[in-house]
């Protein structure tokens, strides 16, 4: 099982409705996520943007690509791409970059 955690910047005027949005996520995006492999997925929010996403997973890549070819996927990327600083117009998605884990009990 791979832990994944990935960071991104939620632009800091839309942190309320970033969080309202995750309030009511659509029942199939939930689905997608759940027969893709993203298991034990959290985002955690800080007051200035920063938002940490952490997941298990069996296979990272192979979950990721899955959930690309799912329609309800690229809907909610393109609603959810105008919440994030973004350095080169990709959606949140394919900004997607894990970091390295150097510890863990």
């Amino acid at each position: 099982m791979q832990r994944i955690c990935f960071v991104l910047q939620v632009k800091p005027e839309r942190l309320e409705e970033y969080k309202a949005r995750h309030r009511t996520v659509w029942p199939e995006m939930l689905a997608a996520l759940r027969e893709t492999g993203w298991n034990n997925y959290s985002l955690f929010l800080r007051d200035d943007g920063l938002l940490v996403g952490y997941l298990e997973t069996e296979d990272f890549e192979r979950a990721r690509s899955a959930m690309a070819r799912r329609e309800v996927n690229e809907r909610w990327q393109r609603e959810m791409g105008d919440f994030f600083v973004q350095q080169d117009g990709a959606l949140p998605d394919r900004a997607m970059q894990p970091l390295q884990e150097v510890f863990h009990l």
